[in-house]
């Protein structure tokens, strides 16, 4: 027995005895090894009957109980019928024994049934125990107080030291720290945090101490609100698994007609024996036991179960079964651009001095640039004072800064006057060599923002801003290709830029200029190109197109409340990487579905076979049932191990 089976089987023990319904099984089943040992010992058949018909009425009552809801309250014939009659049958004959294993063992395989979902709730709500209960909470003295979690106000601040997990969701307002996020977005880096970012409860603060203002009270924190919609996911059937239920309504009560025929129709019309063990009887006995599509209807939901369990591990929430269903079928990908393959925030990707003078330190055009843009807001200013920040430029103070209609800034530095503008300003007002202009064309043949920077009469600097791609998204691109996925970028930027992204990262297809409702459009189109159909976006600017896809995937849920709520599949964090994750795990959970389905029929048919010959017992029918119960269970469970 390998370690892993037994963990398993010692579990499944302890859950047998945590229980009065499975304790009740276990009690049954020493009476029948009881009554098993007294028939080898050769006690009289009447000792031998009691403990067996003791073991029928312990472990038989939650059966008996069940079958009458079926017939009185549901109207239907179920598997709990089917044993009812198949144990009567066996103890009307005389068959003691086969009764009483009939019923430990259909027990038990209802036990790993229990045991299964169990065991995948129980790793679902392990998600829970990662939020800390207690808070330190921030008193106005500046002394800390432990606070029960539940206790905390929206507003309030806590201090998270290093080595703790983060109890709230909340934003930093003093401190900087590195922040292991992978309970929640899966990210494998901790990540930076400083005064402004947003931290979420159950995560781990590891180098500095971090004061957080609570923003969200503890029951509507992202763990809990992620636990919720994957527990609200798993009671949502897919296709597969509402096919399965429909057939086993019909197919119960049509197996029990057959063995009611079985039984009947050669005593009566070929003068074969009725009673006895190889009677039709028992045939159809055995019939109604190897029917019961115990293994049927569980090697679905225990499949789909876990693997959303794993998925929720790894920072993906799946909403549902069908969903998952979808994504192992999906033949196209389409993505927003901005924020989804890109960073969604522009960098200053090239600084090129193109002074003449003589004169200029290194860089002196950035710090030029920098003194001016420190007074905008515009994204591109902030751009170009994070490149000087990295490079370590110092940036001195600037005078009568005034704006230039929209196309750049215009001021005094060290008592030299500075333009910080756009090529088409420069074209117009301020004359510069061919040599730059040809520079700043080619820059914008690949998608970039141009801004040319000159002081007094020099242009001493062309930068170049662009909205750069995520590092992981050609890596992530590359790998759905392997998996025969089409790409293809849906954005309503201009065709010029959208080309250059797409080079970058390998997109298969580009589509550029998109209004929203055009998207939506374009899904449409693909839909019926290459039938089921994903979109990736940021689960708000492009919620139409997600909505119209069969399966919409937001990216970062873990600061997006509307994400989490809108989406079919969330990305708890910006990493496209999980999606190659996610289609290798709908594509293995569909495998296993099929395999657990494969398996439980064939079994079944196998010794139906031989029932119908006179070759089972009734016990041999039960112990396959029982078995490829615990087949499908456990193959099933393997869903929760990552890729």
């Amino acid at each position: 027995m390998t370690t892993e089976s037994f963990i398993v089987a010692r579990d499944f023990i302890r859950f047998v005895f945590s229980r009065h319904e499975t304790r009740l099984t276990a009690f049954a089943g020493l009476l029948t090894l009881s009554g098993l040992a007294l028939a080898i010992a050769g006690a009289p058949p009447w000792s031998q009957t009691i403990p067996f018909a003791a073991a029928i009425v312990v472990g038989g009552i939650l059966v008996a109980r069940h079958a009458w809801q079926e017939l009185w309250l549901a109207r239907s014939l179920g598997i709990n019928t089917l044993m009812v009659i198949a144990v009567v049958g066996a103890v009307f004959i005389g068959e003691w024994a086969e009764a009483a294993i009939v019923v430990v063992l259909f027990a038990v395989g209802e036990a790993l049934e229990g045991y299964a979902t169990d065991r995948a709730r129980s790793a679902l709500d392990s998600l829970l125990d990662l939020a800390p209960p207690v808070a330190l909470k921030l008193l106005p003295t500046g002394e800390t107080r432990e606070t029960p979690v539940e206790q905390l106000a929206i507003g309030e601040r806590v201090l998270v030291r290093p080595g703790d997990r983060v109890s709230v969701d909340g934003i930093v307002r003093a401190g900087e720290s590195a922040v292991d996020q992978a309970s929640i977005t899966g990210e494998s880096v901790p990540v930076e945090k400083k005064p402004g970012d947003e931290v979420f409860a159950g995560t781990i603060n590891t180098t500095g101490s971090l004061k957080v203002e609570v923003t969200r009270l503890a029951a509507d924190n992202t763990l809990n609100r992620m636990v919720a919609l994957v527990r609200e996911a798993q009671s949502r059937q897919a296709p597969v698994q509402r096919f399965i239920d429909r057939f086993a309504r019909i197919y119960t009560p049509t197996v029990a007609m057959v063995a009611a025929l079985v039984a009947v129709a050669p005593p009566l019309l070929l003068g074969q024996p009725f009673w006895g063990q190889h009677g039709w009887l028992m045939r159809a006995l055995q019939m109604l036991v190897i029917a019961c599509p115990c293994a049927l209807v569980i090697s679905t939901p225990v499949s789909l179960v876990s693997a959303m369990t794993n998925a929720a591990s790894r920072g993906v929430l799946i909403k549902g079964g069908r969903y998952l269903e979808a994504l192992s079928r999906a033949r196209a990908f389409a993505f927003d651009k901005t924020g989804t393959l890109t960073q969604g925030r522009p960098v200053t990707t090239d600084v090129i001095s193109v002074c003449t003078c003589g004169k200029c330190p290194q860089d002196c055009g950035l710090q030029h640039a920098a003194a001016l843009e420190v007074q905008s807001s515009h994204p591109l200013a902030r751009a170009l004072l994070a490149e000087a920040e990295m490079r370590g430029i110092a940036t001195p103070p600037a005078q009568d800064v005034t704006v230039l209609g929209g196309r750049g800034l215009e001021g005094t530095v060290n008592g030299s006057r500075v333009t910080v503008a756009s090529h088409a300003h420069f074209d117009e007002y301020i004359p510069h060599q061919d040599f730059v202009c040809q520079q700043a064309d080619e820059l914008a043949a690949q998608g970039k923002t141009v801004i040319m920077v000159r002081h007094d009469d020099e242009v001493c600097a062309l930068l170049a801003v662009a909205d750069t791609p995520r590092t992981n998204s050609r890596q992530a691109l590359d790998e759905l290709r392997a998996k025969g996925i089409r790409t293809i970028m849906l954005t309503g930027d201009n065709q010029t830029v959208a080309d250059e992204i797409a080079q970058q990262i390998g997109m298969d297809e580009v589509r550029a200029g998109l209004l929203p409702e055009e998207k939506v459009a374009a899904v449409k189109e693909l839909a019926e190109k290459y039938g089921i159909v994903a979109m990736v976006g940021d689960g708000v600017n492009d919620a139409p197109a997600l909505a119209q896809a069969d399966v919409g995937i937001a990216m970062g849920g873990a600061g997006s409340a509307q994400a989490m709520e809108t989406a079919d599949v969330v990305l708890m964090g910006d990493d496209l990487a999980q999606l190659p994750f996610i289609v290798w795990l709908s594509r293995r959970t569909r495998s296993t579905i099929t395999v657990n389905i494969t398996l439980a029929l064939a079994i079944k048919a196998l010794v139906f076979v031989l029932a119908t010959l006179g070759l089972a017992t009734l016990w041999m029918a039960i112990m396959a049932d029982v078995g490829a119960s615990l087949v499908v269970i456990l193959n099933g469970m393997r869903l929760r191990r990552s890729q």
